[in-house]
């Protein structure tokens, strides 16, 4: 079972932050604003997640489990990258258990101690592990479906911020 995550004050402050910092285009490591629309309400919905990057492979992946934004982009046909004025259309498919652990195995160590303590492995853990872990915390495999450069300084017409 996955870890509960509870939000602190601090943590929802941070976020805060971070989205402010991306929002104007401060870059901040692999970390970047995923908009995608709300499977629900149909509402853009933004949050800062970190994209991790490997031969020229990129994948989101989901520390605190199947969260909205997760599944959101589950739902969704695509979704926006934007850090400043910078965005980016892509398409994101969820890997299958045994490719997610593979990623989750190569990176979990690199992730903040704050994000590892939500997954129940090491990264001195074994194979087997990641792959019992790997439903827990989806991972997506990121593809490009354009760039664009984007003057618009406002969030679009119609985005919700969460975290």
């Amino acid at each position: 079972m996955a870890k509960t995550y509870q939000p602190s004050f601090t943590f929802r402050l941070g976020l805060f932050i971070t989205r402010t910092m991306l929002r104007v285009g401060i870059s901040m490591g692999g970390m970047t604003l995923l908009t995608v629309r709300g499977r629900k309400s149909g509402q853009l919905r933004t949050t800062p997640v970190t994209i991790v990057t490997q031969n020229g492979q990129r994948w989101i992946t989901a520390p605190f489990g199947a969260v909205n934004w997760v599944r959101n982009l589950r739902a969704a046909e695509g979704a926006t990258l934007r850090v400043g004025h910078h965005k980016e259309t892509i398409s994101a498919t969820e890997l299958p258990t045994k490719e997610a652990a593979l990623v989750l195995k190569e990176h979990l160590g690199s992730f903040p101690s704050f994000i590892r303590q939500y997954y129940n492995v090491a990264p001195t853990s074994s194979l087997e592990e990641f792959e019992t872990e790997a439903p827990l915390h989806p991972v997506f495999l990121v593809k490009s479906q354009s760039k664009q450069q984007s003057t618009e300084r406002n969030a679009p017409e119609g985005e919700v911020l969460f975290s």
